[in-house]
């Protein structure tokens, strides 16, 4: 999967939130809220292809989690992601 050209991750007063930039074929007229660790993936997965094996192989590298937690949380996220438009599988 990859993310969809023309979004970008913004820090707006200490949230992290991602944007559509110069989407003019797209409607995204909101913004999606990241949690840090979101944010933290959102950033290893940009500009690249990337699978689910990836992210959660991203968040065992960095935080202290079990891998049966980080596949559930990576699952949960991606499924966002997918619903709101800013990743293609």
């Amino acid at each position: 999967m990859k993310i969809k050209e023309g979004f970008i991750l913004r820090s707006i007063c200490g949230e992290h939130v991602v944007v559509g930039e110069g989407l003019t074929q797209v409607n995204f007229n909101k913004m999606l809220s990241l949690n840090e660790t979101a944010a933290y993936l959102w950033k290893e997965a940009q500009g690249k292809e990337f699978t689910k094996e990836d992210l959660v192989q991203f968040l065992l590298d960095k935080y202290e989690v079990s891998p049966e937690q980080a596949a559930s949380d990576v699952d949960k996220l991606v499924t966002i992601w997918i619903q709101e438009g800013v990743v293609v599988e």
